[in-house]
């Protein structure tokens, strides 16, 4: 259970919130119980013909127990979703942190298994174990403390059968179900990896006609997943029946005292044993899932266990921007193959250069090594004659706009999405958003708007088309005044028109800026000083 402690240590900013949701649980606990154990009396004073001395009482117990109810719900799902989300954000964090380039070799379905399934499969954590077990610790001694003012052998008997309800029995389910737990979280990973899979390359599968392999794969994945969920539902109906026949045998062990002794007060036991039982019924069934939560767990901190990429900050920024790679090697991992064996490669400042090269040749790591999303095994990567290894990542990355082939547009205003890429704390006029529009050739369409930089952006850019979207993302990259543009595949998936407009509208706009321009090929608009063919390793000068 290592993993779901230190679930909880990461909870530790949450803690006035959490500890909130238990105190208020234990107080509609502990109405409930005097609630059940006033009605026992009343019950058995009116067996032996005494006044009904408490309906007040009653009613204002009845009346704590809906109100304290219903707030332990709010209070406990607040400080619940609280916590998640900081996980959340914690997760994504890591994640941009220590995955190359985002996501580097981590699949994207399994990536969002663990940011969705996984974090969520952790709600029973908090609501259906942290809180419960509060509950019954604080439960037993008190059960067993009221029930020995009347028979001390009794309160003995009640005292194991509730420790074995509340505590043996979940920790006998969670061991149990610890292998299936394990399966259940694989499966949930496999399953997601599949539909997502299928979703994001239903072209190439119509295409190729693989929509029955897709199918099955899926339904495969679906009926492994079932089948790791029924095993642990018939763990949990186990764990839940052996609770419920420790709380039918307390009941049983106070009736026959009741039967033996005659003590009127005993009636009102029976009644608080029934409730105790009940509020630690839960205990059990949900231990049998715990083995899935602790997976989770598990999977959600890998990321906190991966190493850090090795940083160094030792050196002043230079002034320079020119850029050089001398004897680079570098592979993703050391079962892969080598993406440079000993690259070298120039790029004067100002110069415009284009890299080019077919899928796999290492264009896109290129950029992944300049940007310090990964790091060389050997050479070195130098800007404006200075190491990167020695400088600071944020000092570096403000030295490089970047612009990917999978740019995103945020849905919300023009304005906002273009202020993204504007250096952080920094003042941006509407004339020097105009201005980078402009540049772009994106200013005429939103200016024709109604609502012009304060329009909105579809998901995605859906309110634009591809050339659109990608000149508003280029307006974006031209605001960081950053003096490299890398532009990695920038016109993938665009028409050969869009794709000449494109490349039209960078000529103006990076003036005086380098660029770096990666792609499969050219369209013969670009003005380059330098093109450079990625193979083998190594890039070699194609043409002057």
């Amino acid at each position: 259970m290592t993993a779901l402690w230190r679930i909880v240590v990461l909870w530790r900013p949450q803690a006035g919130w959490l500890l909130a949701g238990v105190a208020v649980s234990l107080a509609a606990l502990a109405a409930a119980l005097l609630l059940m154990a006033q009605s026992g009396q009343m019950v058995a004073a009116a067996a032996l013909g005494a006044g009904l001395a408490a309906p007040l009482v009653l009613r204002g117990l009845g009346l704590a127990r809906i109100v304290l109810r219903y707030g332990e719900r709010m209070a406990t799902h607040d400080a619940l979703f609280r916590a998640l989300a900081a996980l959340r954000v914690w997760f994504f964090r890591g994640l941009a942190v220590r995955a190359a380039g985002g996501l580097g070799f981590r699949r994207a379905g399994d990536v969002l298994s663990r940011l969705v399934g996984d974090i969520e499969a952790l709600d029973i954590l908090y609501i259906r174990i942290v809180v419960p077990l509060a509950g019954a610790l604080v439960l037993l001694p008190v059960l067993v403390w009221w029930i020995a003012r009347s028979n001390v052998w009794l309160a003995l008997v009640v005292g194991v059968l509730f420790a074995l309800a509340a505590f043996a029995l979940p920790l006998l389910a969670a061991r149990a179900s610890w292998r299936q737990g394990g399966r259940i979280a694989g499966a949930f990973a496999a399953l997601r990896i599949a539909c997502l899979d299928t979703l994001t390359g239903l072209r190439e599968v119509r295409a190729f006609g693989a929509e029955g392999r897709m199918l099955a794969i899926v339904q495969g994945r679906e009926a492994g997943l079932l089948a790791a969920q029924h095993e642990v539902a018939g763990r949990a109906a186990l764990a839940g029946a052996a609770a419920f026949l420790a709380g039918q045998a307390a009941l049983l062990a106070v009736l026959v005292a009741l039967l033996f002794q005659g003590d009127a007060a005993l009636a009102g036991i029976a009644f608080l044993v029934v409730a105790a039982f009940e509020a630690a019924a839960v205990l059990p069934r949900v231990a049998a899932a715990a083995g899935h939560a602790a997976q989770a767990a598990g999977r959600v901190l890998e990321l906190a266990d991966a190493p850090m990429p090795a940083t160094h900050t030792t050196s002043v920024m230079p002034s320079g921007s020119a850029i050089r790679f001398d004897s680079v090697h570098f592979a993703w991992s050391p079962d892969r193959p080598a993406v440079f064996d000993g690259l070298t490669l120039d790029i004067p400042q100002g110069s415009r250069v284009a890299l080019l090269g077919p899928s796999g040749s290492g264009k896109s790591t290129l950029a992944a090594l300049l940007l310090k999303v990964a790091h060389p095994g050997a050479g070195r990567i130098l800007l404006g004659g200075s190491d990167i290894a020695a400088l600071d990542d944020s000092a570096v990355r403000a030295r490089c706009a970047w612009l990917g082939q999978a740019t995103h547009l945020f849905r919300d205003t023009i304005r906002a999405n273009l202020l993204l890429g504007a250096p952080p704390g920094t003042a941006v006029t509407d004339d020097r958003l105009w201005a980078a529009l402009a540049a772009a050739r994106i200013d005429e369409v939103v200016r024709a708007l109604p609502d012009g930089l304060d329009g909105w952006v579809g998901e995605g850019g859906q309110g634009f088309s591809g050339g659109q979207g990608r000149r508003l993302a280029l307006a974006r990259a031209l605001l960081s005044d950053a003096p490299v543009l890398i532009l990695d595949e920038p016109c993938a998936g665009l028409d050969a028109t869009t794709e000449r407009e494109f490349h039209l509208a960078l000529n103006e706009a990076a003036a005086g800026r380098t660029v770096v321009l990666i792609a499969h090929r050219l369209v013969g608009v670009e003005r380059l000083d330098r093109i450079w063919r990625l193979s083998g390793g190594r890039a070699v000068a194609a043409a002057g």
